[in-house]
């Protein structure tokens, strides 16, 4: 490779990063657009993003926080969210919630 190339091939690669959304950021505008979903009722946009965040937890479990795990795992979307907000008053569930 050239010396531009090489440039180039790193600009372009330090570009795509810069604008790719961080997981937990997807996982944030999915649990928003599933939460949306669920108050119009819409059924395809309710499907699709729980497909949506199965992946996302499939596919980044190992770097994400505990705490957002299980609350994805469990399908405890609002909680998930107010998680990814920073609330710390999140009620606790029937698994027992944060001590």
């Amino acid at each position: 490779m050239s010396g531009l190339q090489t440039r180039f091939t790193t600009a372009t690669i330090a570009l795509v990063w810069f604008l790719k959304p961080q997981m937990e950021d997807r996982i944030k505008e999915s649990l928003i657009a599933l939460l949306d979903g669920i108050k119009r009722s819409n059924g395809l946009v309710i499907a699709s993003q729980m497909a949506t965040l199965d992946g996302y937890l499939n596919e980044a479990r190992g770097s994400l926080h505990p705490q957002l795990v299980h609350f994805l795992e469990r399908r405890s979307y609002p909680k998930a969210l107010m998680f990814l907000g920073g609330e710390s008053d999140i009620p606790a569930g029937s698994c027992g919630g944060r001590a």
